[in-house]
């Protein structure tokens, strides 16, 4: 016999998360059987609230093994990797102006914005690594081309807890302006306070 287990979210939460794993007892031919599960951490970091469904508390950063049994037969222990807790974002700069000069039928040179920066925030230590998705709109829809760079989906900075990208205007008419925003999510879905930050980029001939 085995036991399996399966973690939410990719093994990964937020400090003060609390979930529930799930696992089964497994025959030699990899069937379920029927069999009364019970929890266990060896880490201080994670607390197991109930042994008998699993619920758990996520406590600090760090790293959490969690183990299940059933009679003397016992799980291999499965890491939890525990994240700091985002607070909120906030933008460091919202407005920004481009000069351009139009060349006809106008068009304009390969133009960059400054950096548009978000601050995150966290329980636990600086949130580095964390996932923040810009996205923008053209105004008025001309047909001019607009990218994000390094790209639409960057990731907080470990040192600082800061993430940036910047706008880039493609040759070709040019619009008014960009409005981009910027949204963090936490490690199970909801939205992080703060989001969507939101950005203006002029452009001036």
């Amino acid at each position: 016999m085995a036991i399996e287990i399966v973690l939410p979210d990719s093994a990964r939460v937020e400090v003060t998360d609390m979930f529930r794993p799930r696992g089964r007892a497994l025959n030699g031919l990899g069937d379920s059987v029927q069999a009364q599960l019970y929890w266990s951490s060896f880490d201080t970091t994670l607390t197991v609230l109930d042994s008998a469904t699993g619920v758990s508390l996520a406590n600090a950063v760090g790293t959490a093994r969690l183990q299940a049994r059933t009679g003397r037969l016992f799980s291999n222990p499965e890491v939890v990797n525990i994240l700091a807790r985002l607070d909120s974002i906030r933008a460091v700069e919202t407005r920004d102006t481009v000069f351009v000069t139009p060349v006809p039928p106008d068009t304009a040179a390969d133009s960059l914005s400054d950096s548009l920066r978000v601050q995150a925030y966290a329980l636990g230590g600086i949130p580095g690594g964390r996932r923040v998705v810009y996205a923008f709109a053209i105004f008025p829809d001309t047909g001019a081309v607009v990218t994000l760079v390094p790209n639409d989906t960057v990731f907080t900075s470990s040192a600082t807890g800061i993430a940036a990208v910047r706008v880039r205007l493609l040759p070709g008419p040019i619009p008014d302006s960009v409005v981009v925003t910027a949204t963090m999510r936490h490690v199970n879905g909801t939205v992080v306070p703060g989001s969507p930050q939101t950005f203006v980029v002029e452009f001036r001939r």
